[in-house]
């Protein structure tokens, strides 16, 4: 398993380590219309706020852009020009391990939020790449903050936000530095059905957009671990697995199994 602390350095990557230069977000649209409405107003957005911020936010001279299956949204050591709403499909973020390897560092659904931690350093530490086809808009950081400024409501829902991605990326820490493998596998599927949850899918059912590879790569596991601990699963009837479509047939044996304790 990679060294994490040599992960979390990865993100202020030397400029001889960087992966070569693509292009930006906005040569990559392929749609300059802003994006409607639903975006700012849907269940699934994480930014609350009243009805005057939401016809500014509407307004919000952003740009969609349409990604097919493995396109690249942005690159590391790309520079930072505004947050980043997945309006649909998914997208995972792939950052530089020790060794000079590569390793999933995140996974982002519909309604989540890319790049906040490229607002502190000016540029992306991750390249950013589409698990299917998905759409997003970027956000242009100064006009979110003015947004902030002039509505209370909104100005608390973009440090819940914030708040939640260092939570999600602490989970990931603590995962990663504390779980035993099966552990591991068991919290990724519960957190999934949990995220599908909250965007009004079904949590039993869901299809993996992730190969076992990425996932292993995510929860620090081989790809022939994350295939034994799918068969695992399968025989004791915790899950139905076919392919990359997987049900969950007992949530609750997989929250014990998380809940463990350590020998």
């Amino acid at each position: 398993m990679p060294n994490r602390s040599a992960q979390q350095r990865a993100f202020a990557v030397p400029e001889q380590h960087r992966l070569p230069a693509r292009p930006t977000l906005r040569a990559v649209a392929r749609d300059a219309r802003a994006c409607p409405p639903s975006l700012s107003l849907s269940p699934s957005f994480p930014l609350r706020c009243n009805t005057e911020t939401a016809s500014q936010l509407e307004v919000l001279p952003t740009r969609r852009v349409r990604l097919r299956k493995g396109e690249v949204l942005v690159r590391n050591g790309d520079a930072f020009t505004g947050l980043l709403a997945i309006r649909c499909g998914s997208c995972k973020a792939v950052v530089a391990a020790a060794g000079g390897g590569q390793q999933v560092a995140a996974y982002y659904l519909a309604g989540d939020i890319l790049g906040t931690e490229a607002i502190f350093a000016g540029f992306h530490g991750s390249t950013i790449t589409a698990l299917e086809d998905s759409e997003c808009c970027e956000l242009p950081l100064d006009r979110i903050e003015a947004l902030a400024r002039e509505d209370a409501t909104f100005q608390r829902s973009l440090s819940t936000m914030l708040s939640r991605e260092i939570g999600r990326g602490r989970k990931v820490m603590l995962m990663l530095g504390s779980m035993r493998a099966e552990q591991r596998l068991a919290a990724y599927l519960l957190d999934l059905a949990e995220r599908y949850r909250l965007l009004g899918y079904s949590p039993r059912a869901f299809v993996l957009r992730m190969t076992r590879e990425e996932i292993g790569s995510y929860l620090g596991l081989s790809q022939e671990t994350v295939s034994r601990l799918f068969s695992c699963f399968h025989a004791e009837g915790l899950v139905q697995v076919q392919g990359r479509e997987v049900t969950l047939l007992d949530a609750s044996a997989l929250q014990r199994r998380v809940d463990e304790p350590l020998h």
